[in-house]
């Protein structure tokens, strides 16, 4: 029997390979090669399936990134290069899952909304981190929607922008980026 973890990351897999539609028990089964009653152990069929598929994806490139930023430090650009640093290792790894749920979220309301959901948190973290900067108020909101629409845009370019090209790019942006009042704190500290 294929655990939970397996099952979703053979969703994963098919999704990012052939896109929503091959999303079938039968399909799914198949790839792992085990019997229908190992998944029905797991989901509900396929909506509790998608359900969980979906949460899955904002658990791994979403909830775990802004967590392993958080304890990364204290400082809003210790926080903000780490969160660069986790995005462009995964992004080789998360390229095609991105597009291949993006395009799938233009087929069904659900993931419609579960994308709006993910690229809302995202955006808001950002903007967190860009107030934390000590932007001024109304360079956050456009500040905060720049650096997502890179990553997004570099992936959907053909061929997506590799990862060190988009450091380069990210490198760039980061420059405008005001001092971190908590960089400063630090400094003139005895």
């Amino acid at each position: 029997m294929a655990s939970r973890r397996e099952w979703l990351e053979t969703g994963r897999s098919v999704l990012e390979r052939d896109g929503a539609q091959a999303l079938t028990i039968e399909r799914l089964c198949a790839e792992l090669g085990v019997t229908k009653g190992s998944f029905y152990h797991h989901f509900k069929g396929i909506p509790g399936f998608k359900e969980a598929l979906l949460t899955h994806f904002e658990d791994e490139h979403t909830g775990r990134f802004i967590s392993d930023a958080e304890i990364a430090g204290a400082s809003a650009r210790g926080r903000l290069q780490r969160l660069l640093d986790l995005v462009l290792e995964d992004k080789n790894d998360s390229d095609g899952l991105e597009t291949a749920l993006r395009s799938w979220a233009l087929q069904d309301p659900e993931v419609r909304a579960f994308q709006e959901h993910v690229d809302g948190t995202r955006i808001g973290y950002l903007r967190g981190l860009w107030r934390d900067l000590g932007a001024p108020e109304a360079e956050i909101e456009p500040m905060a929607r720049l650096l997502y629409l890179i990553l997004i845009g570099a992936q959907q370019i053909i061929p997506p922008v590799p990862a060190n090209d988009l450091r380069e790019i990210y490198e760039l942006v980061l420059r405008l980026s005001p001092h971190d009042p908590s960089e400063q704190q630090e400094k003139d500290t005895p």
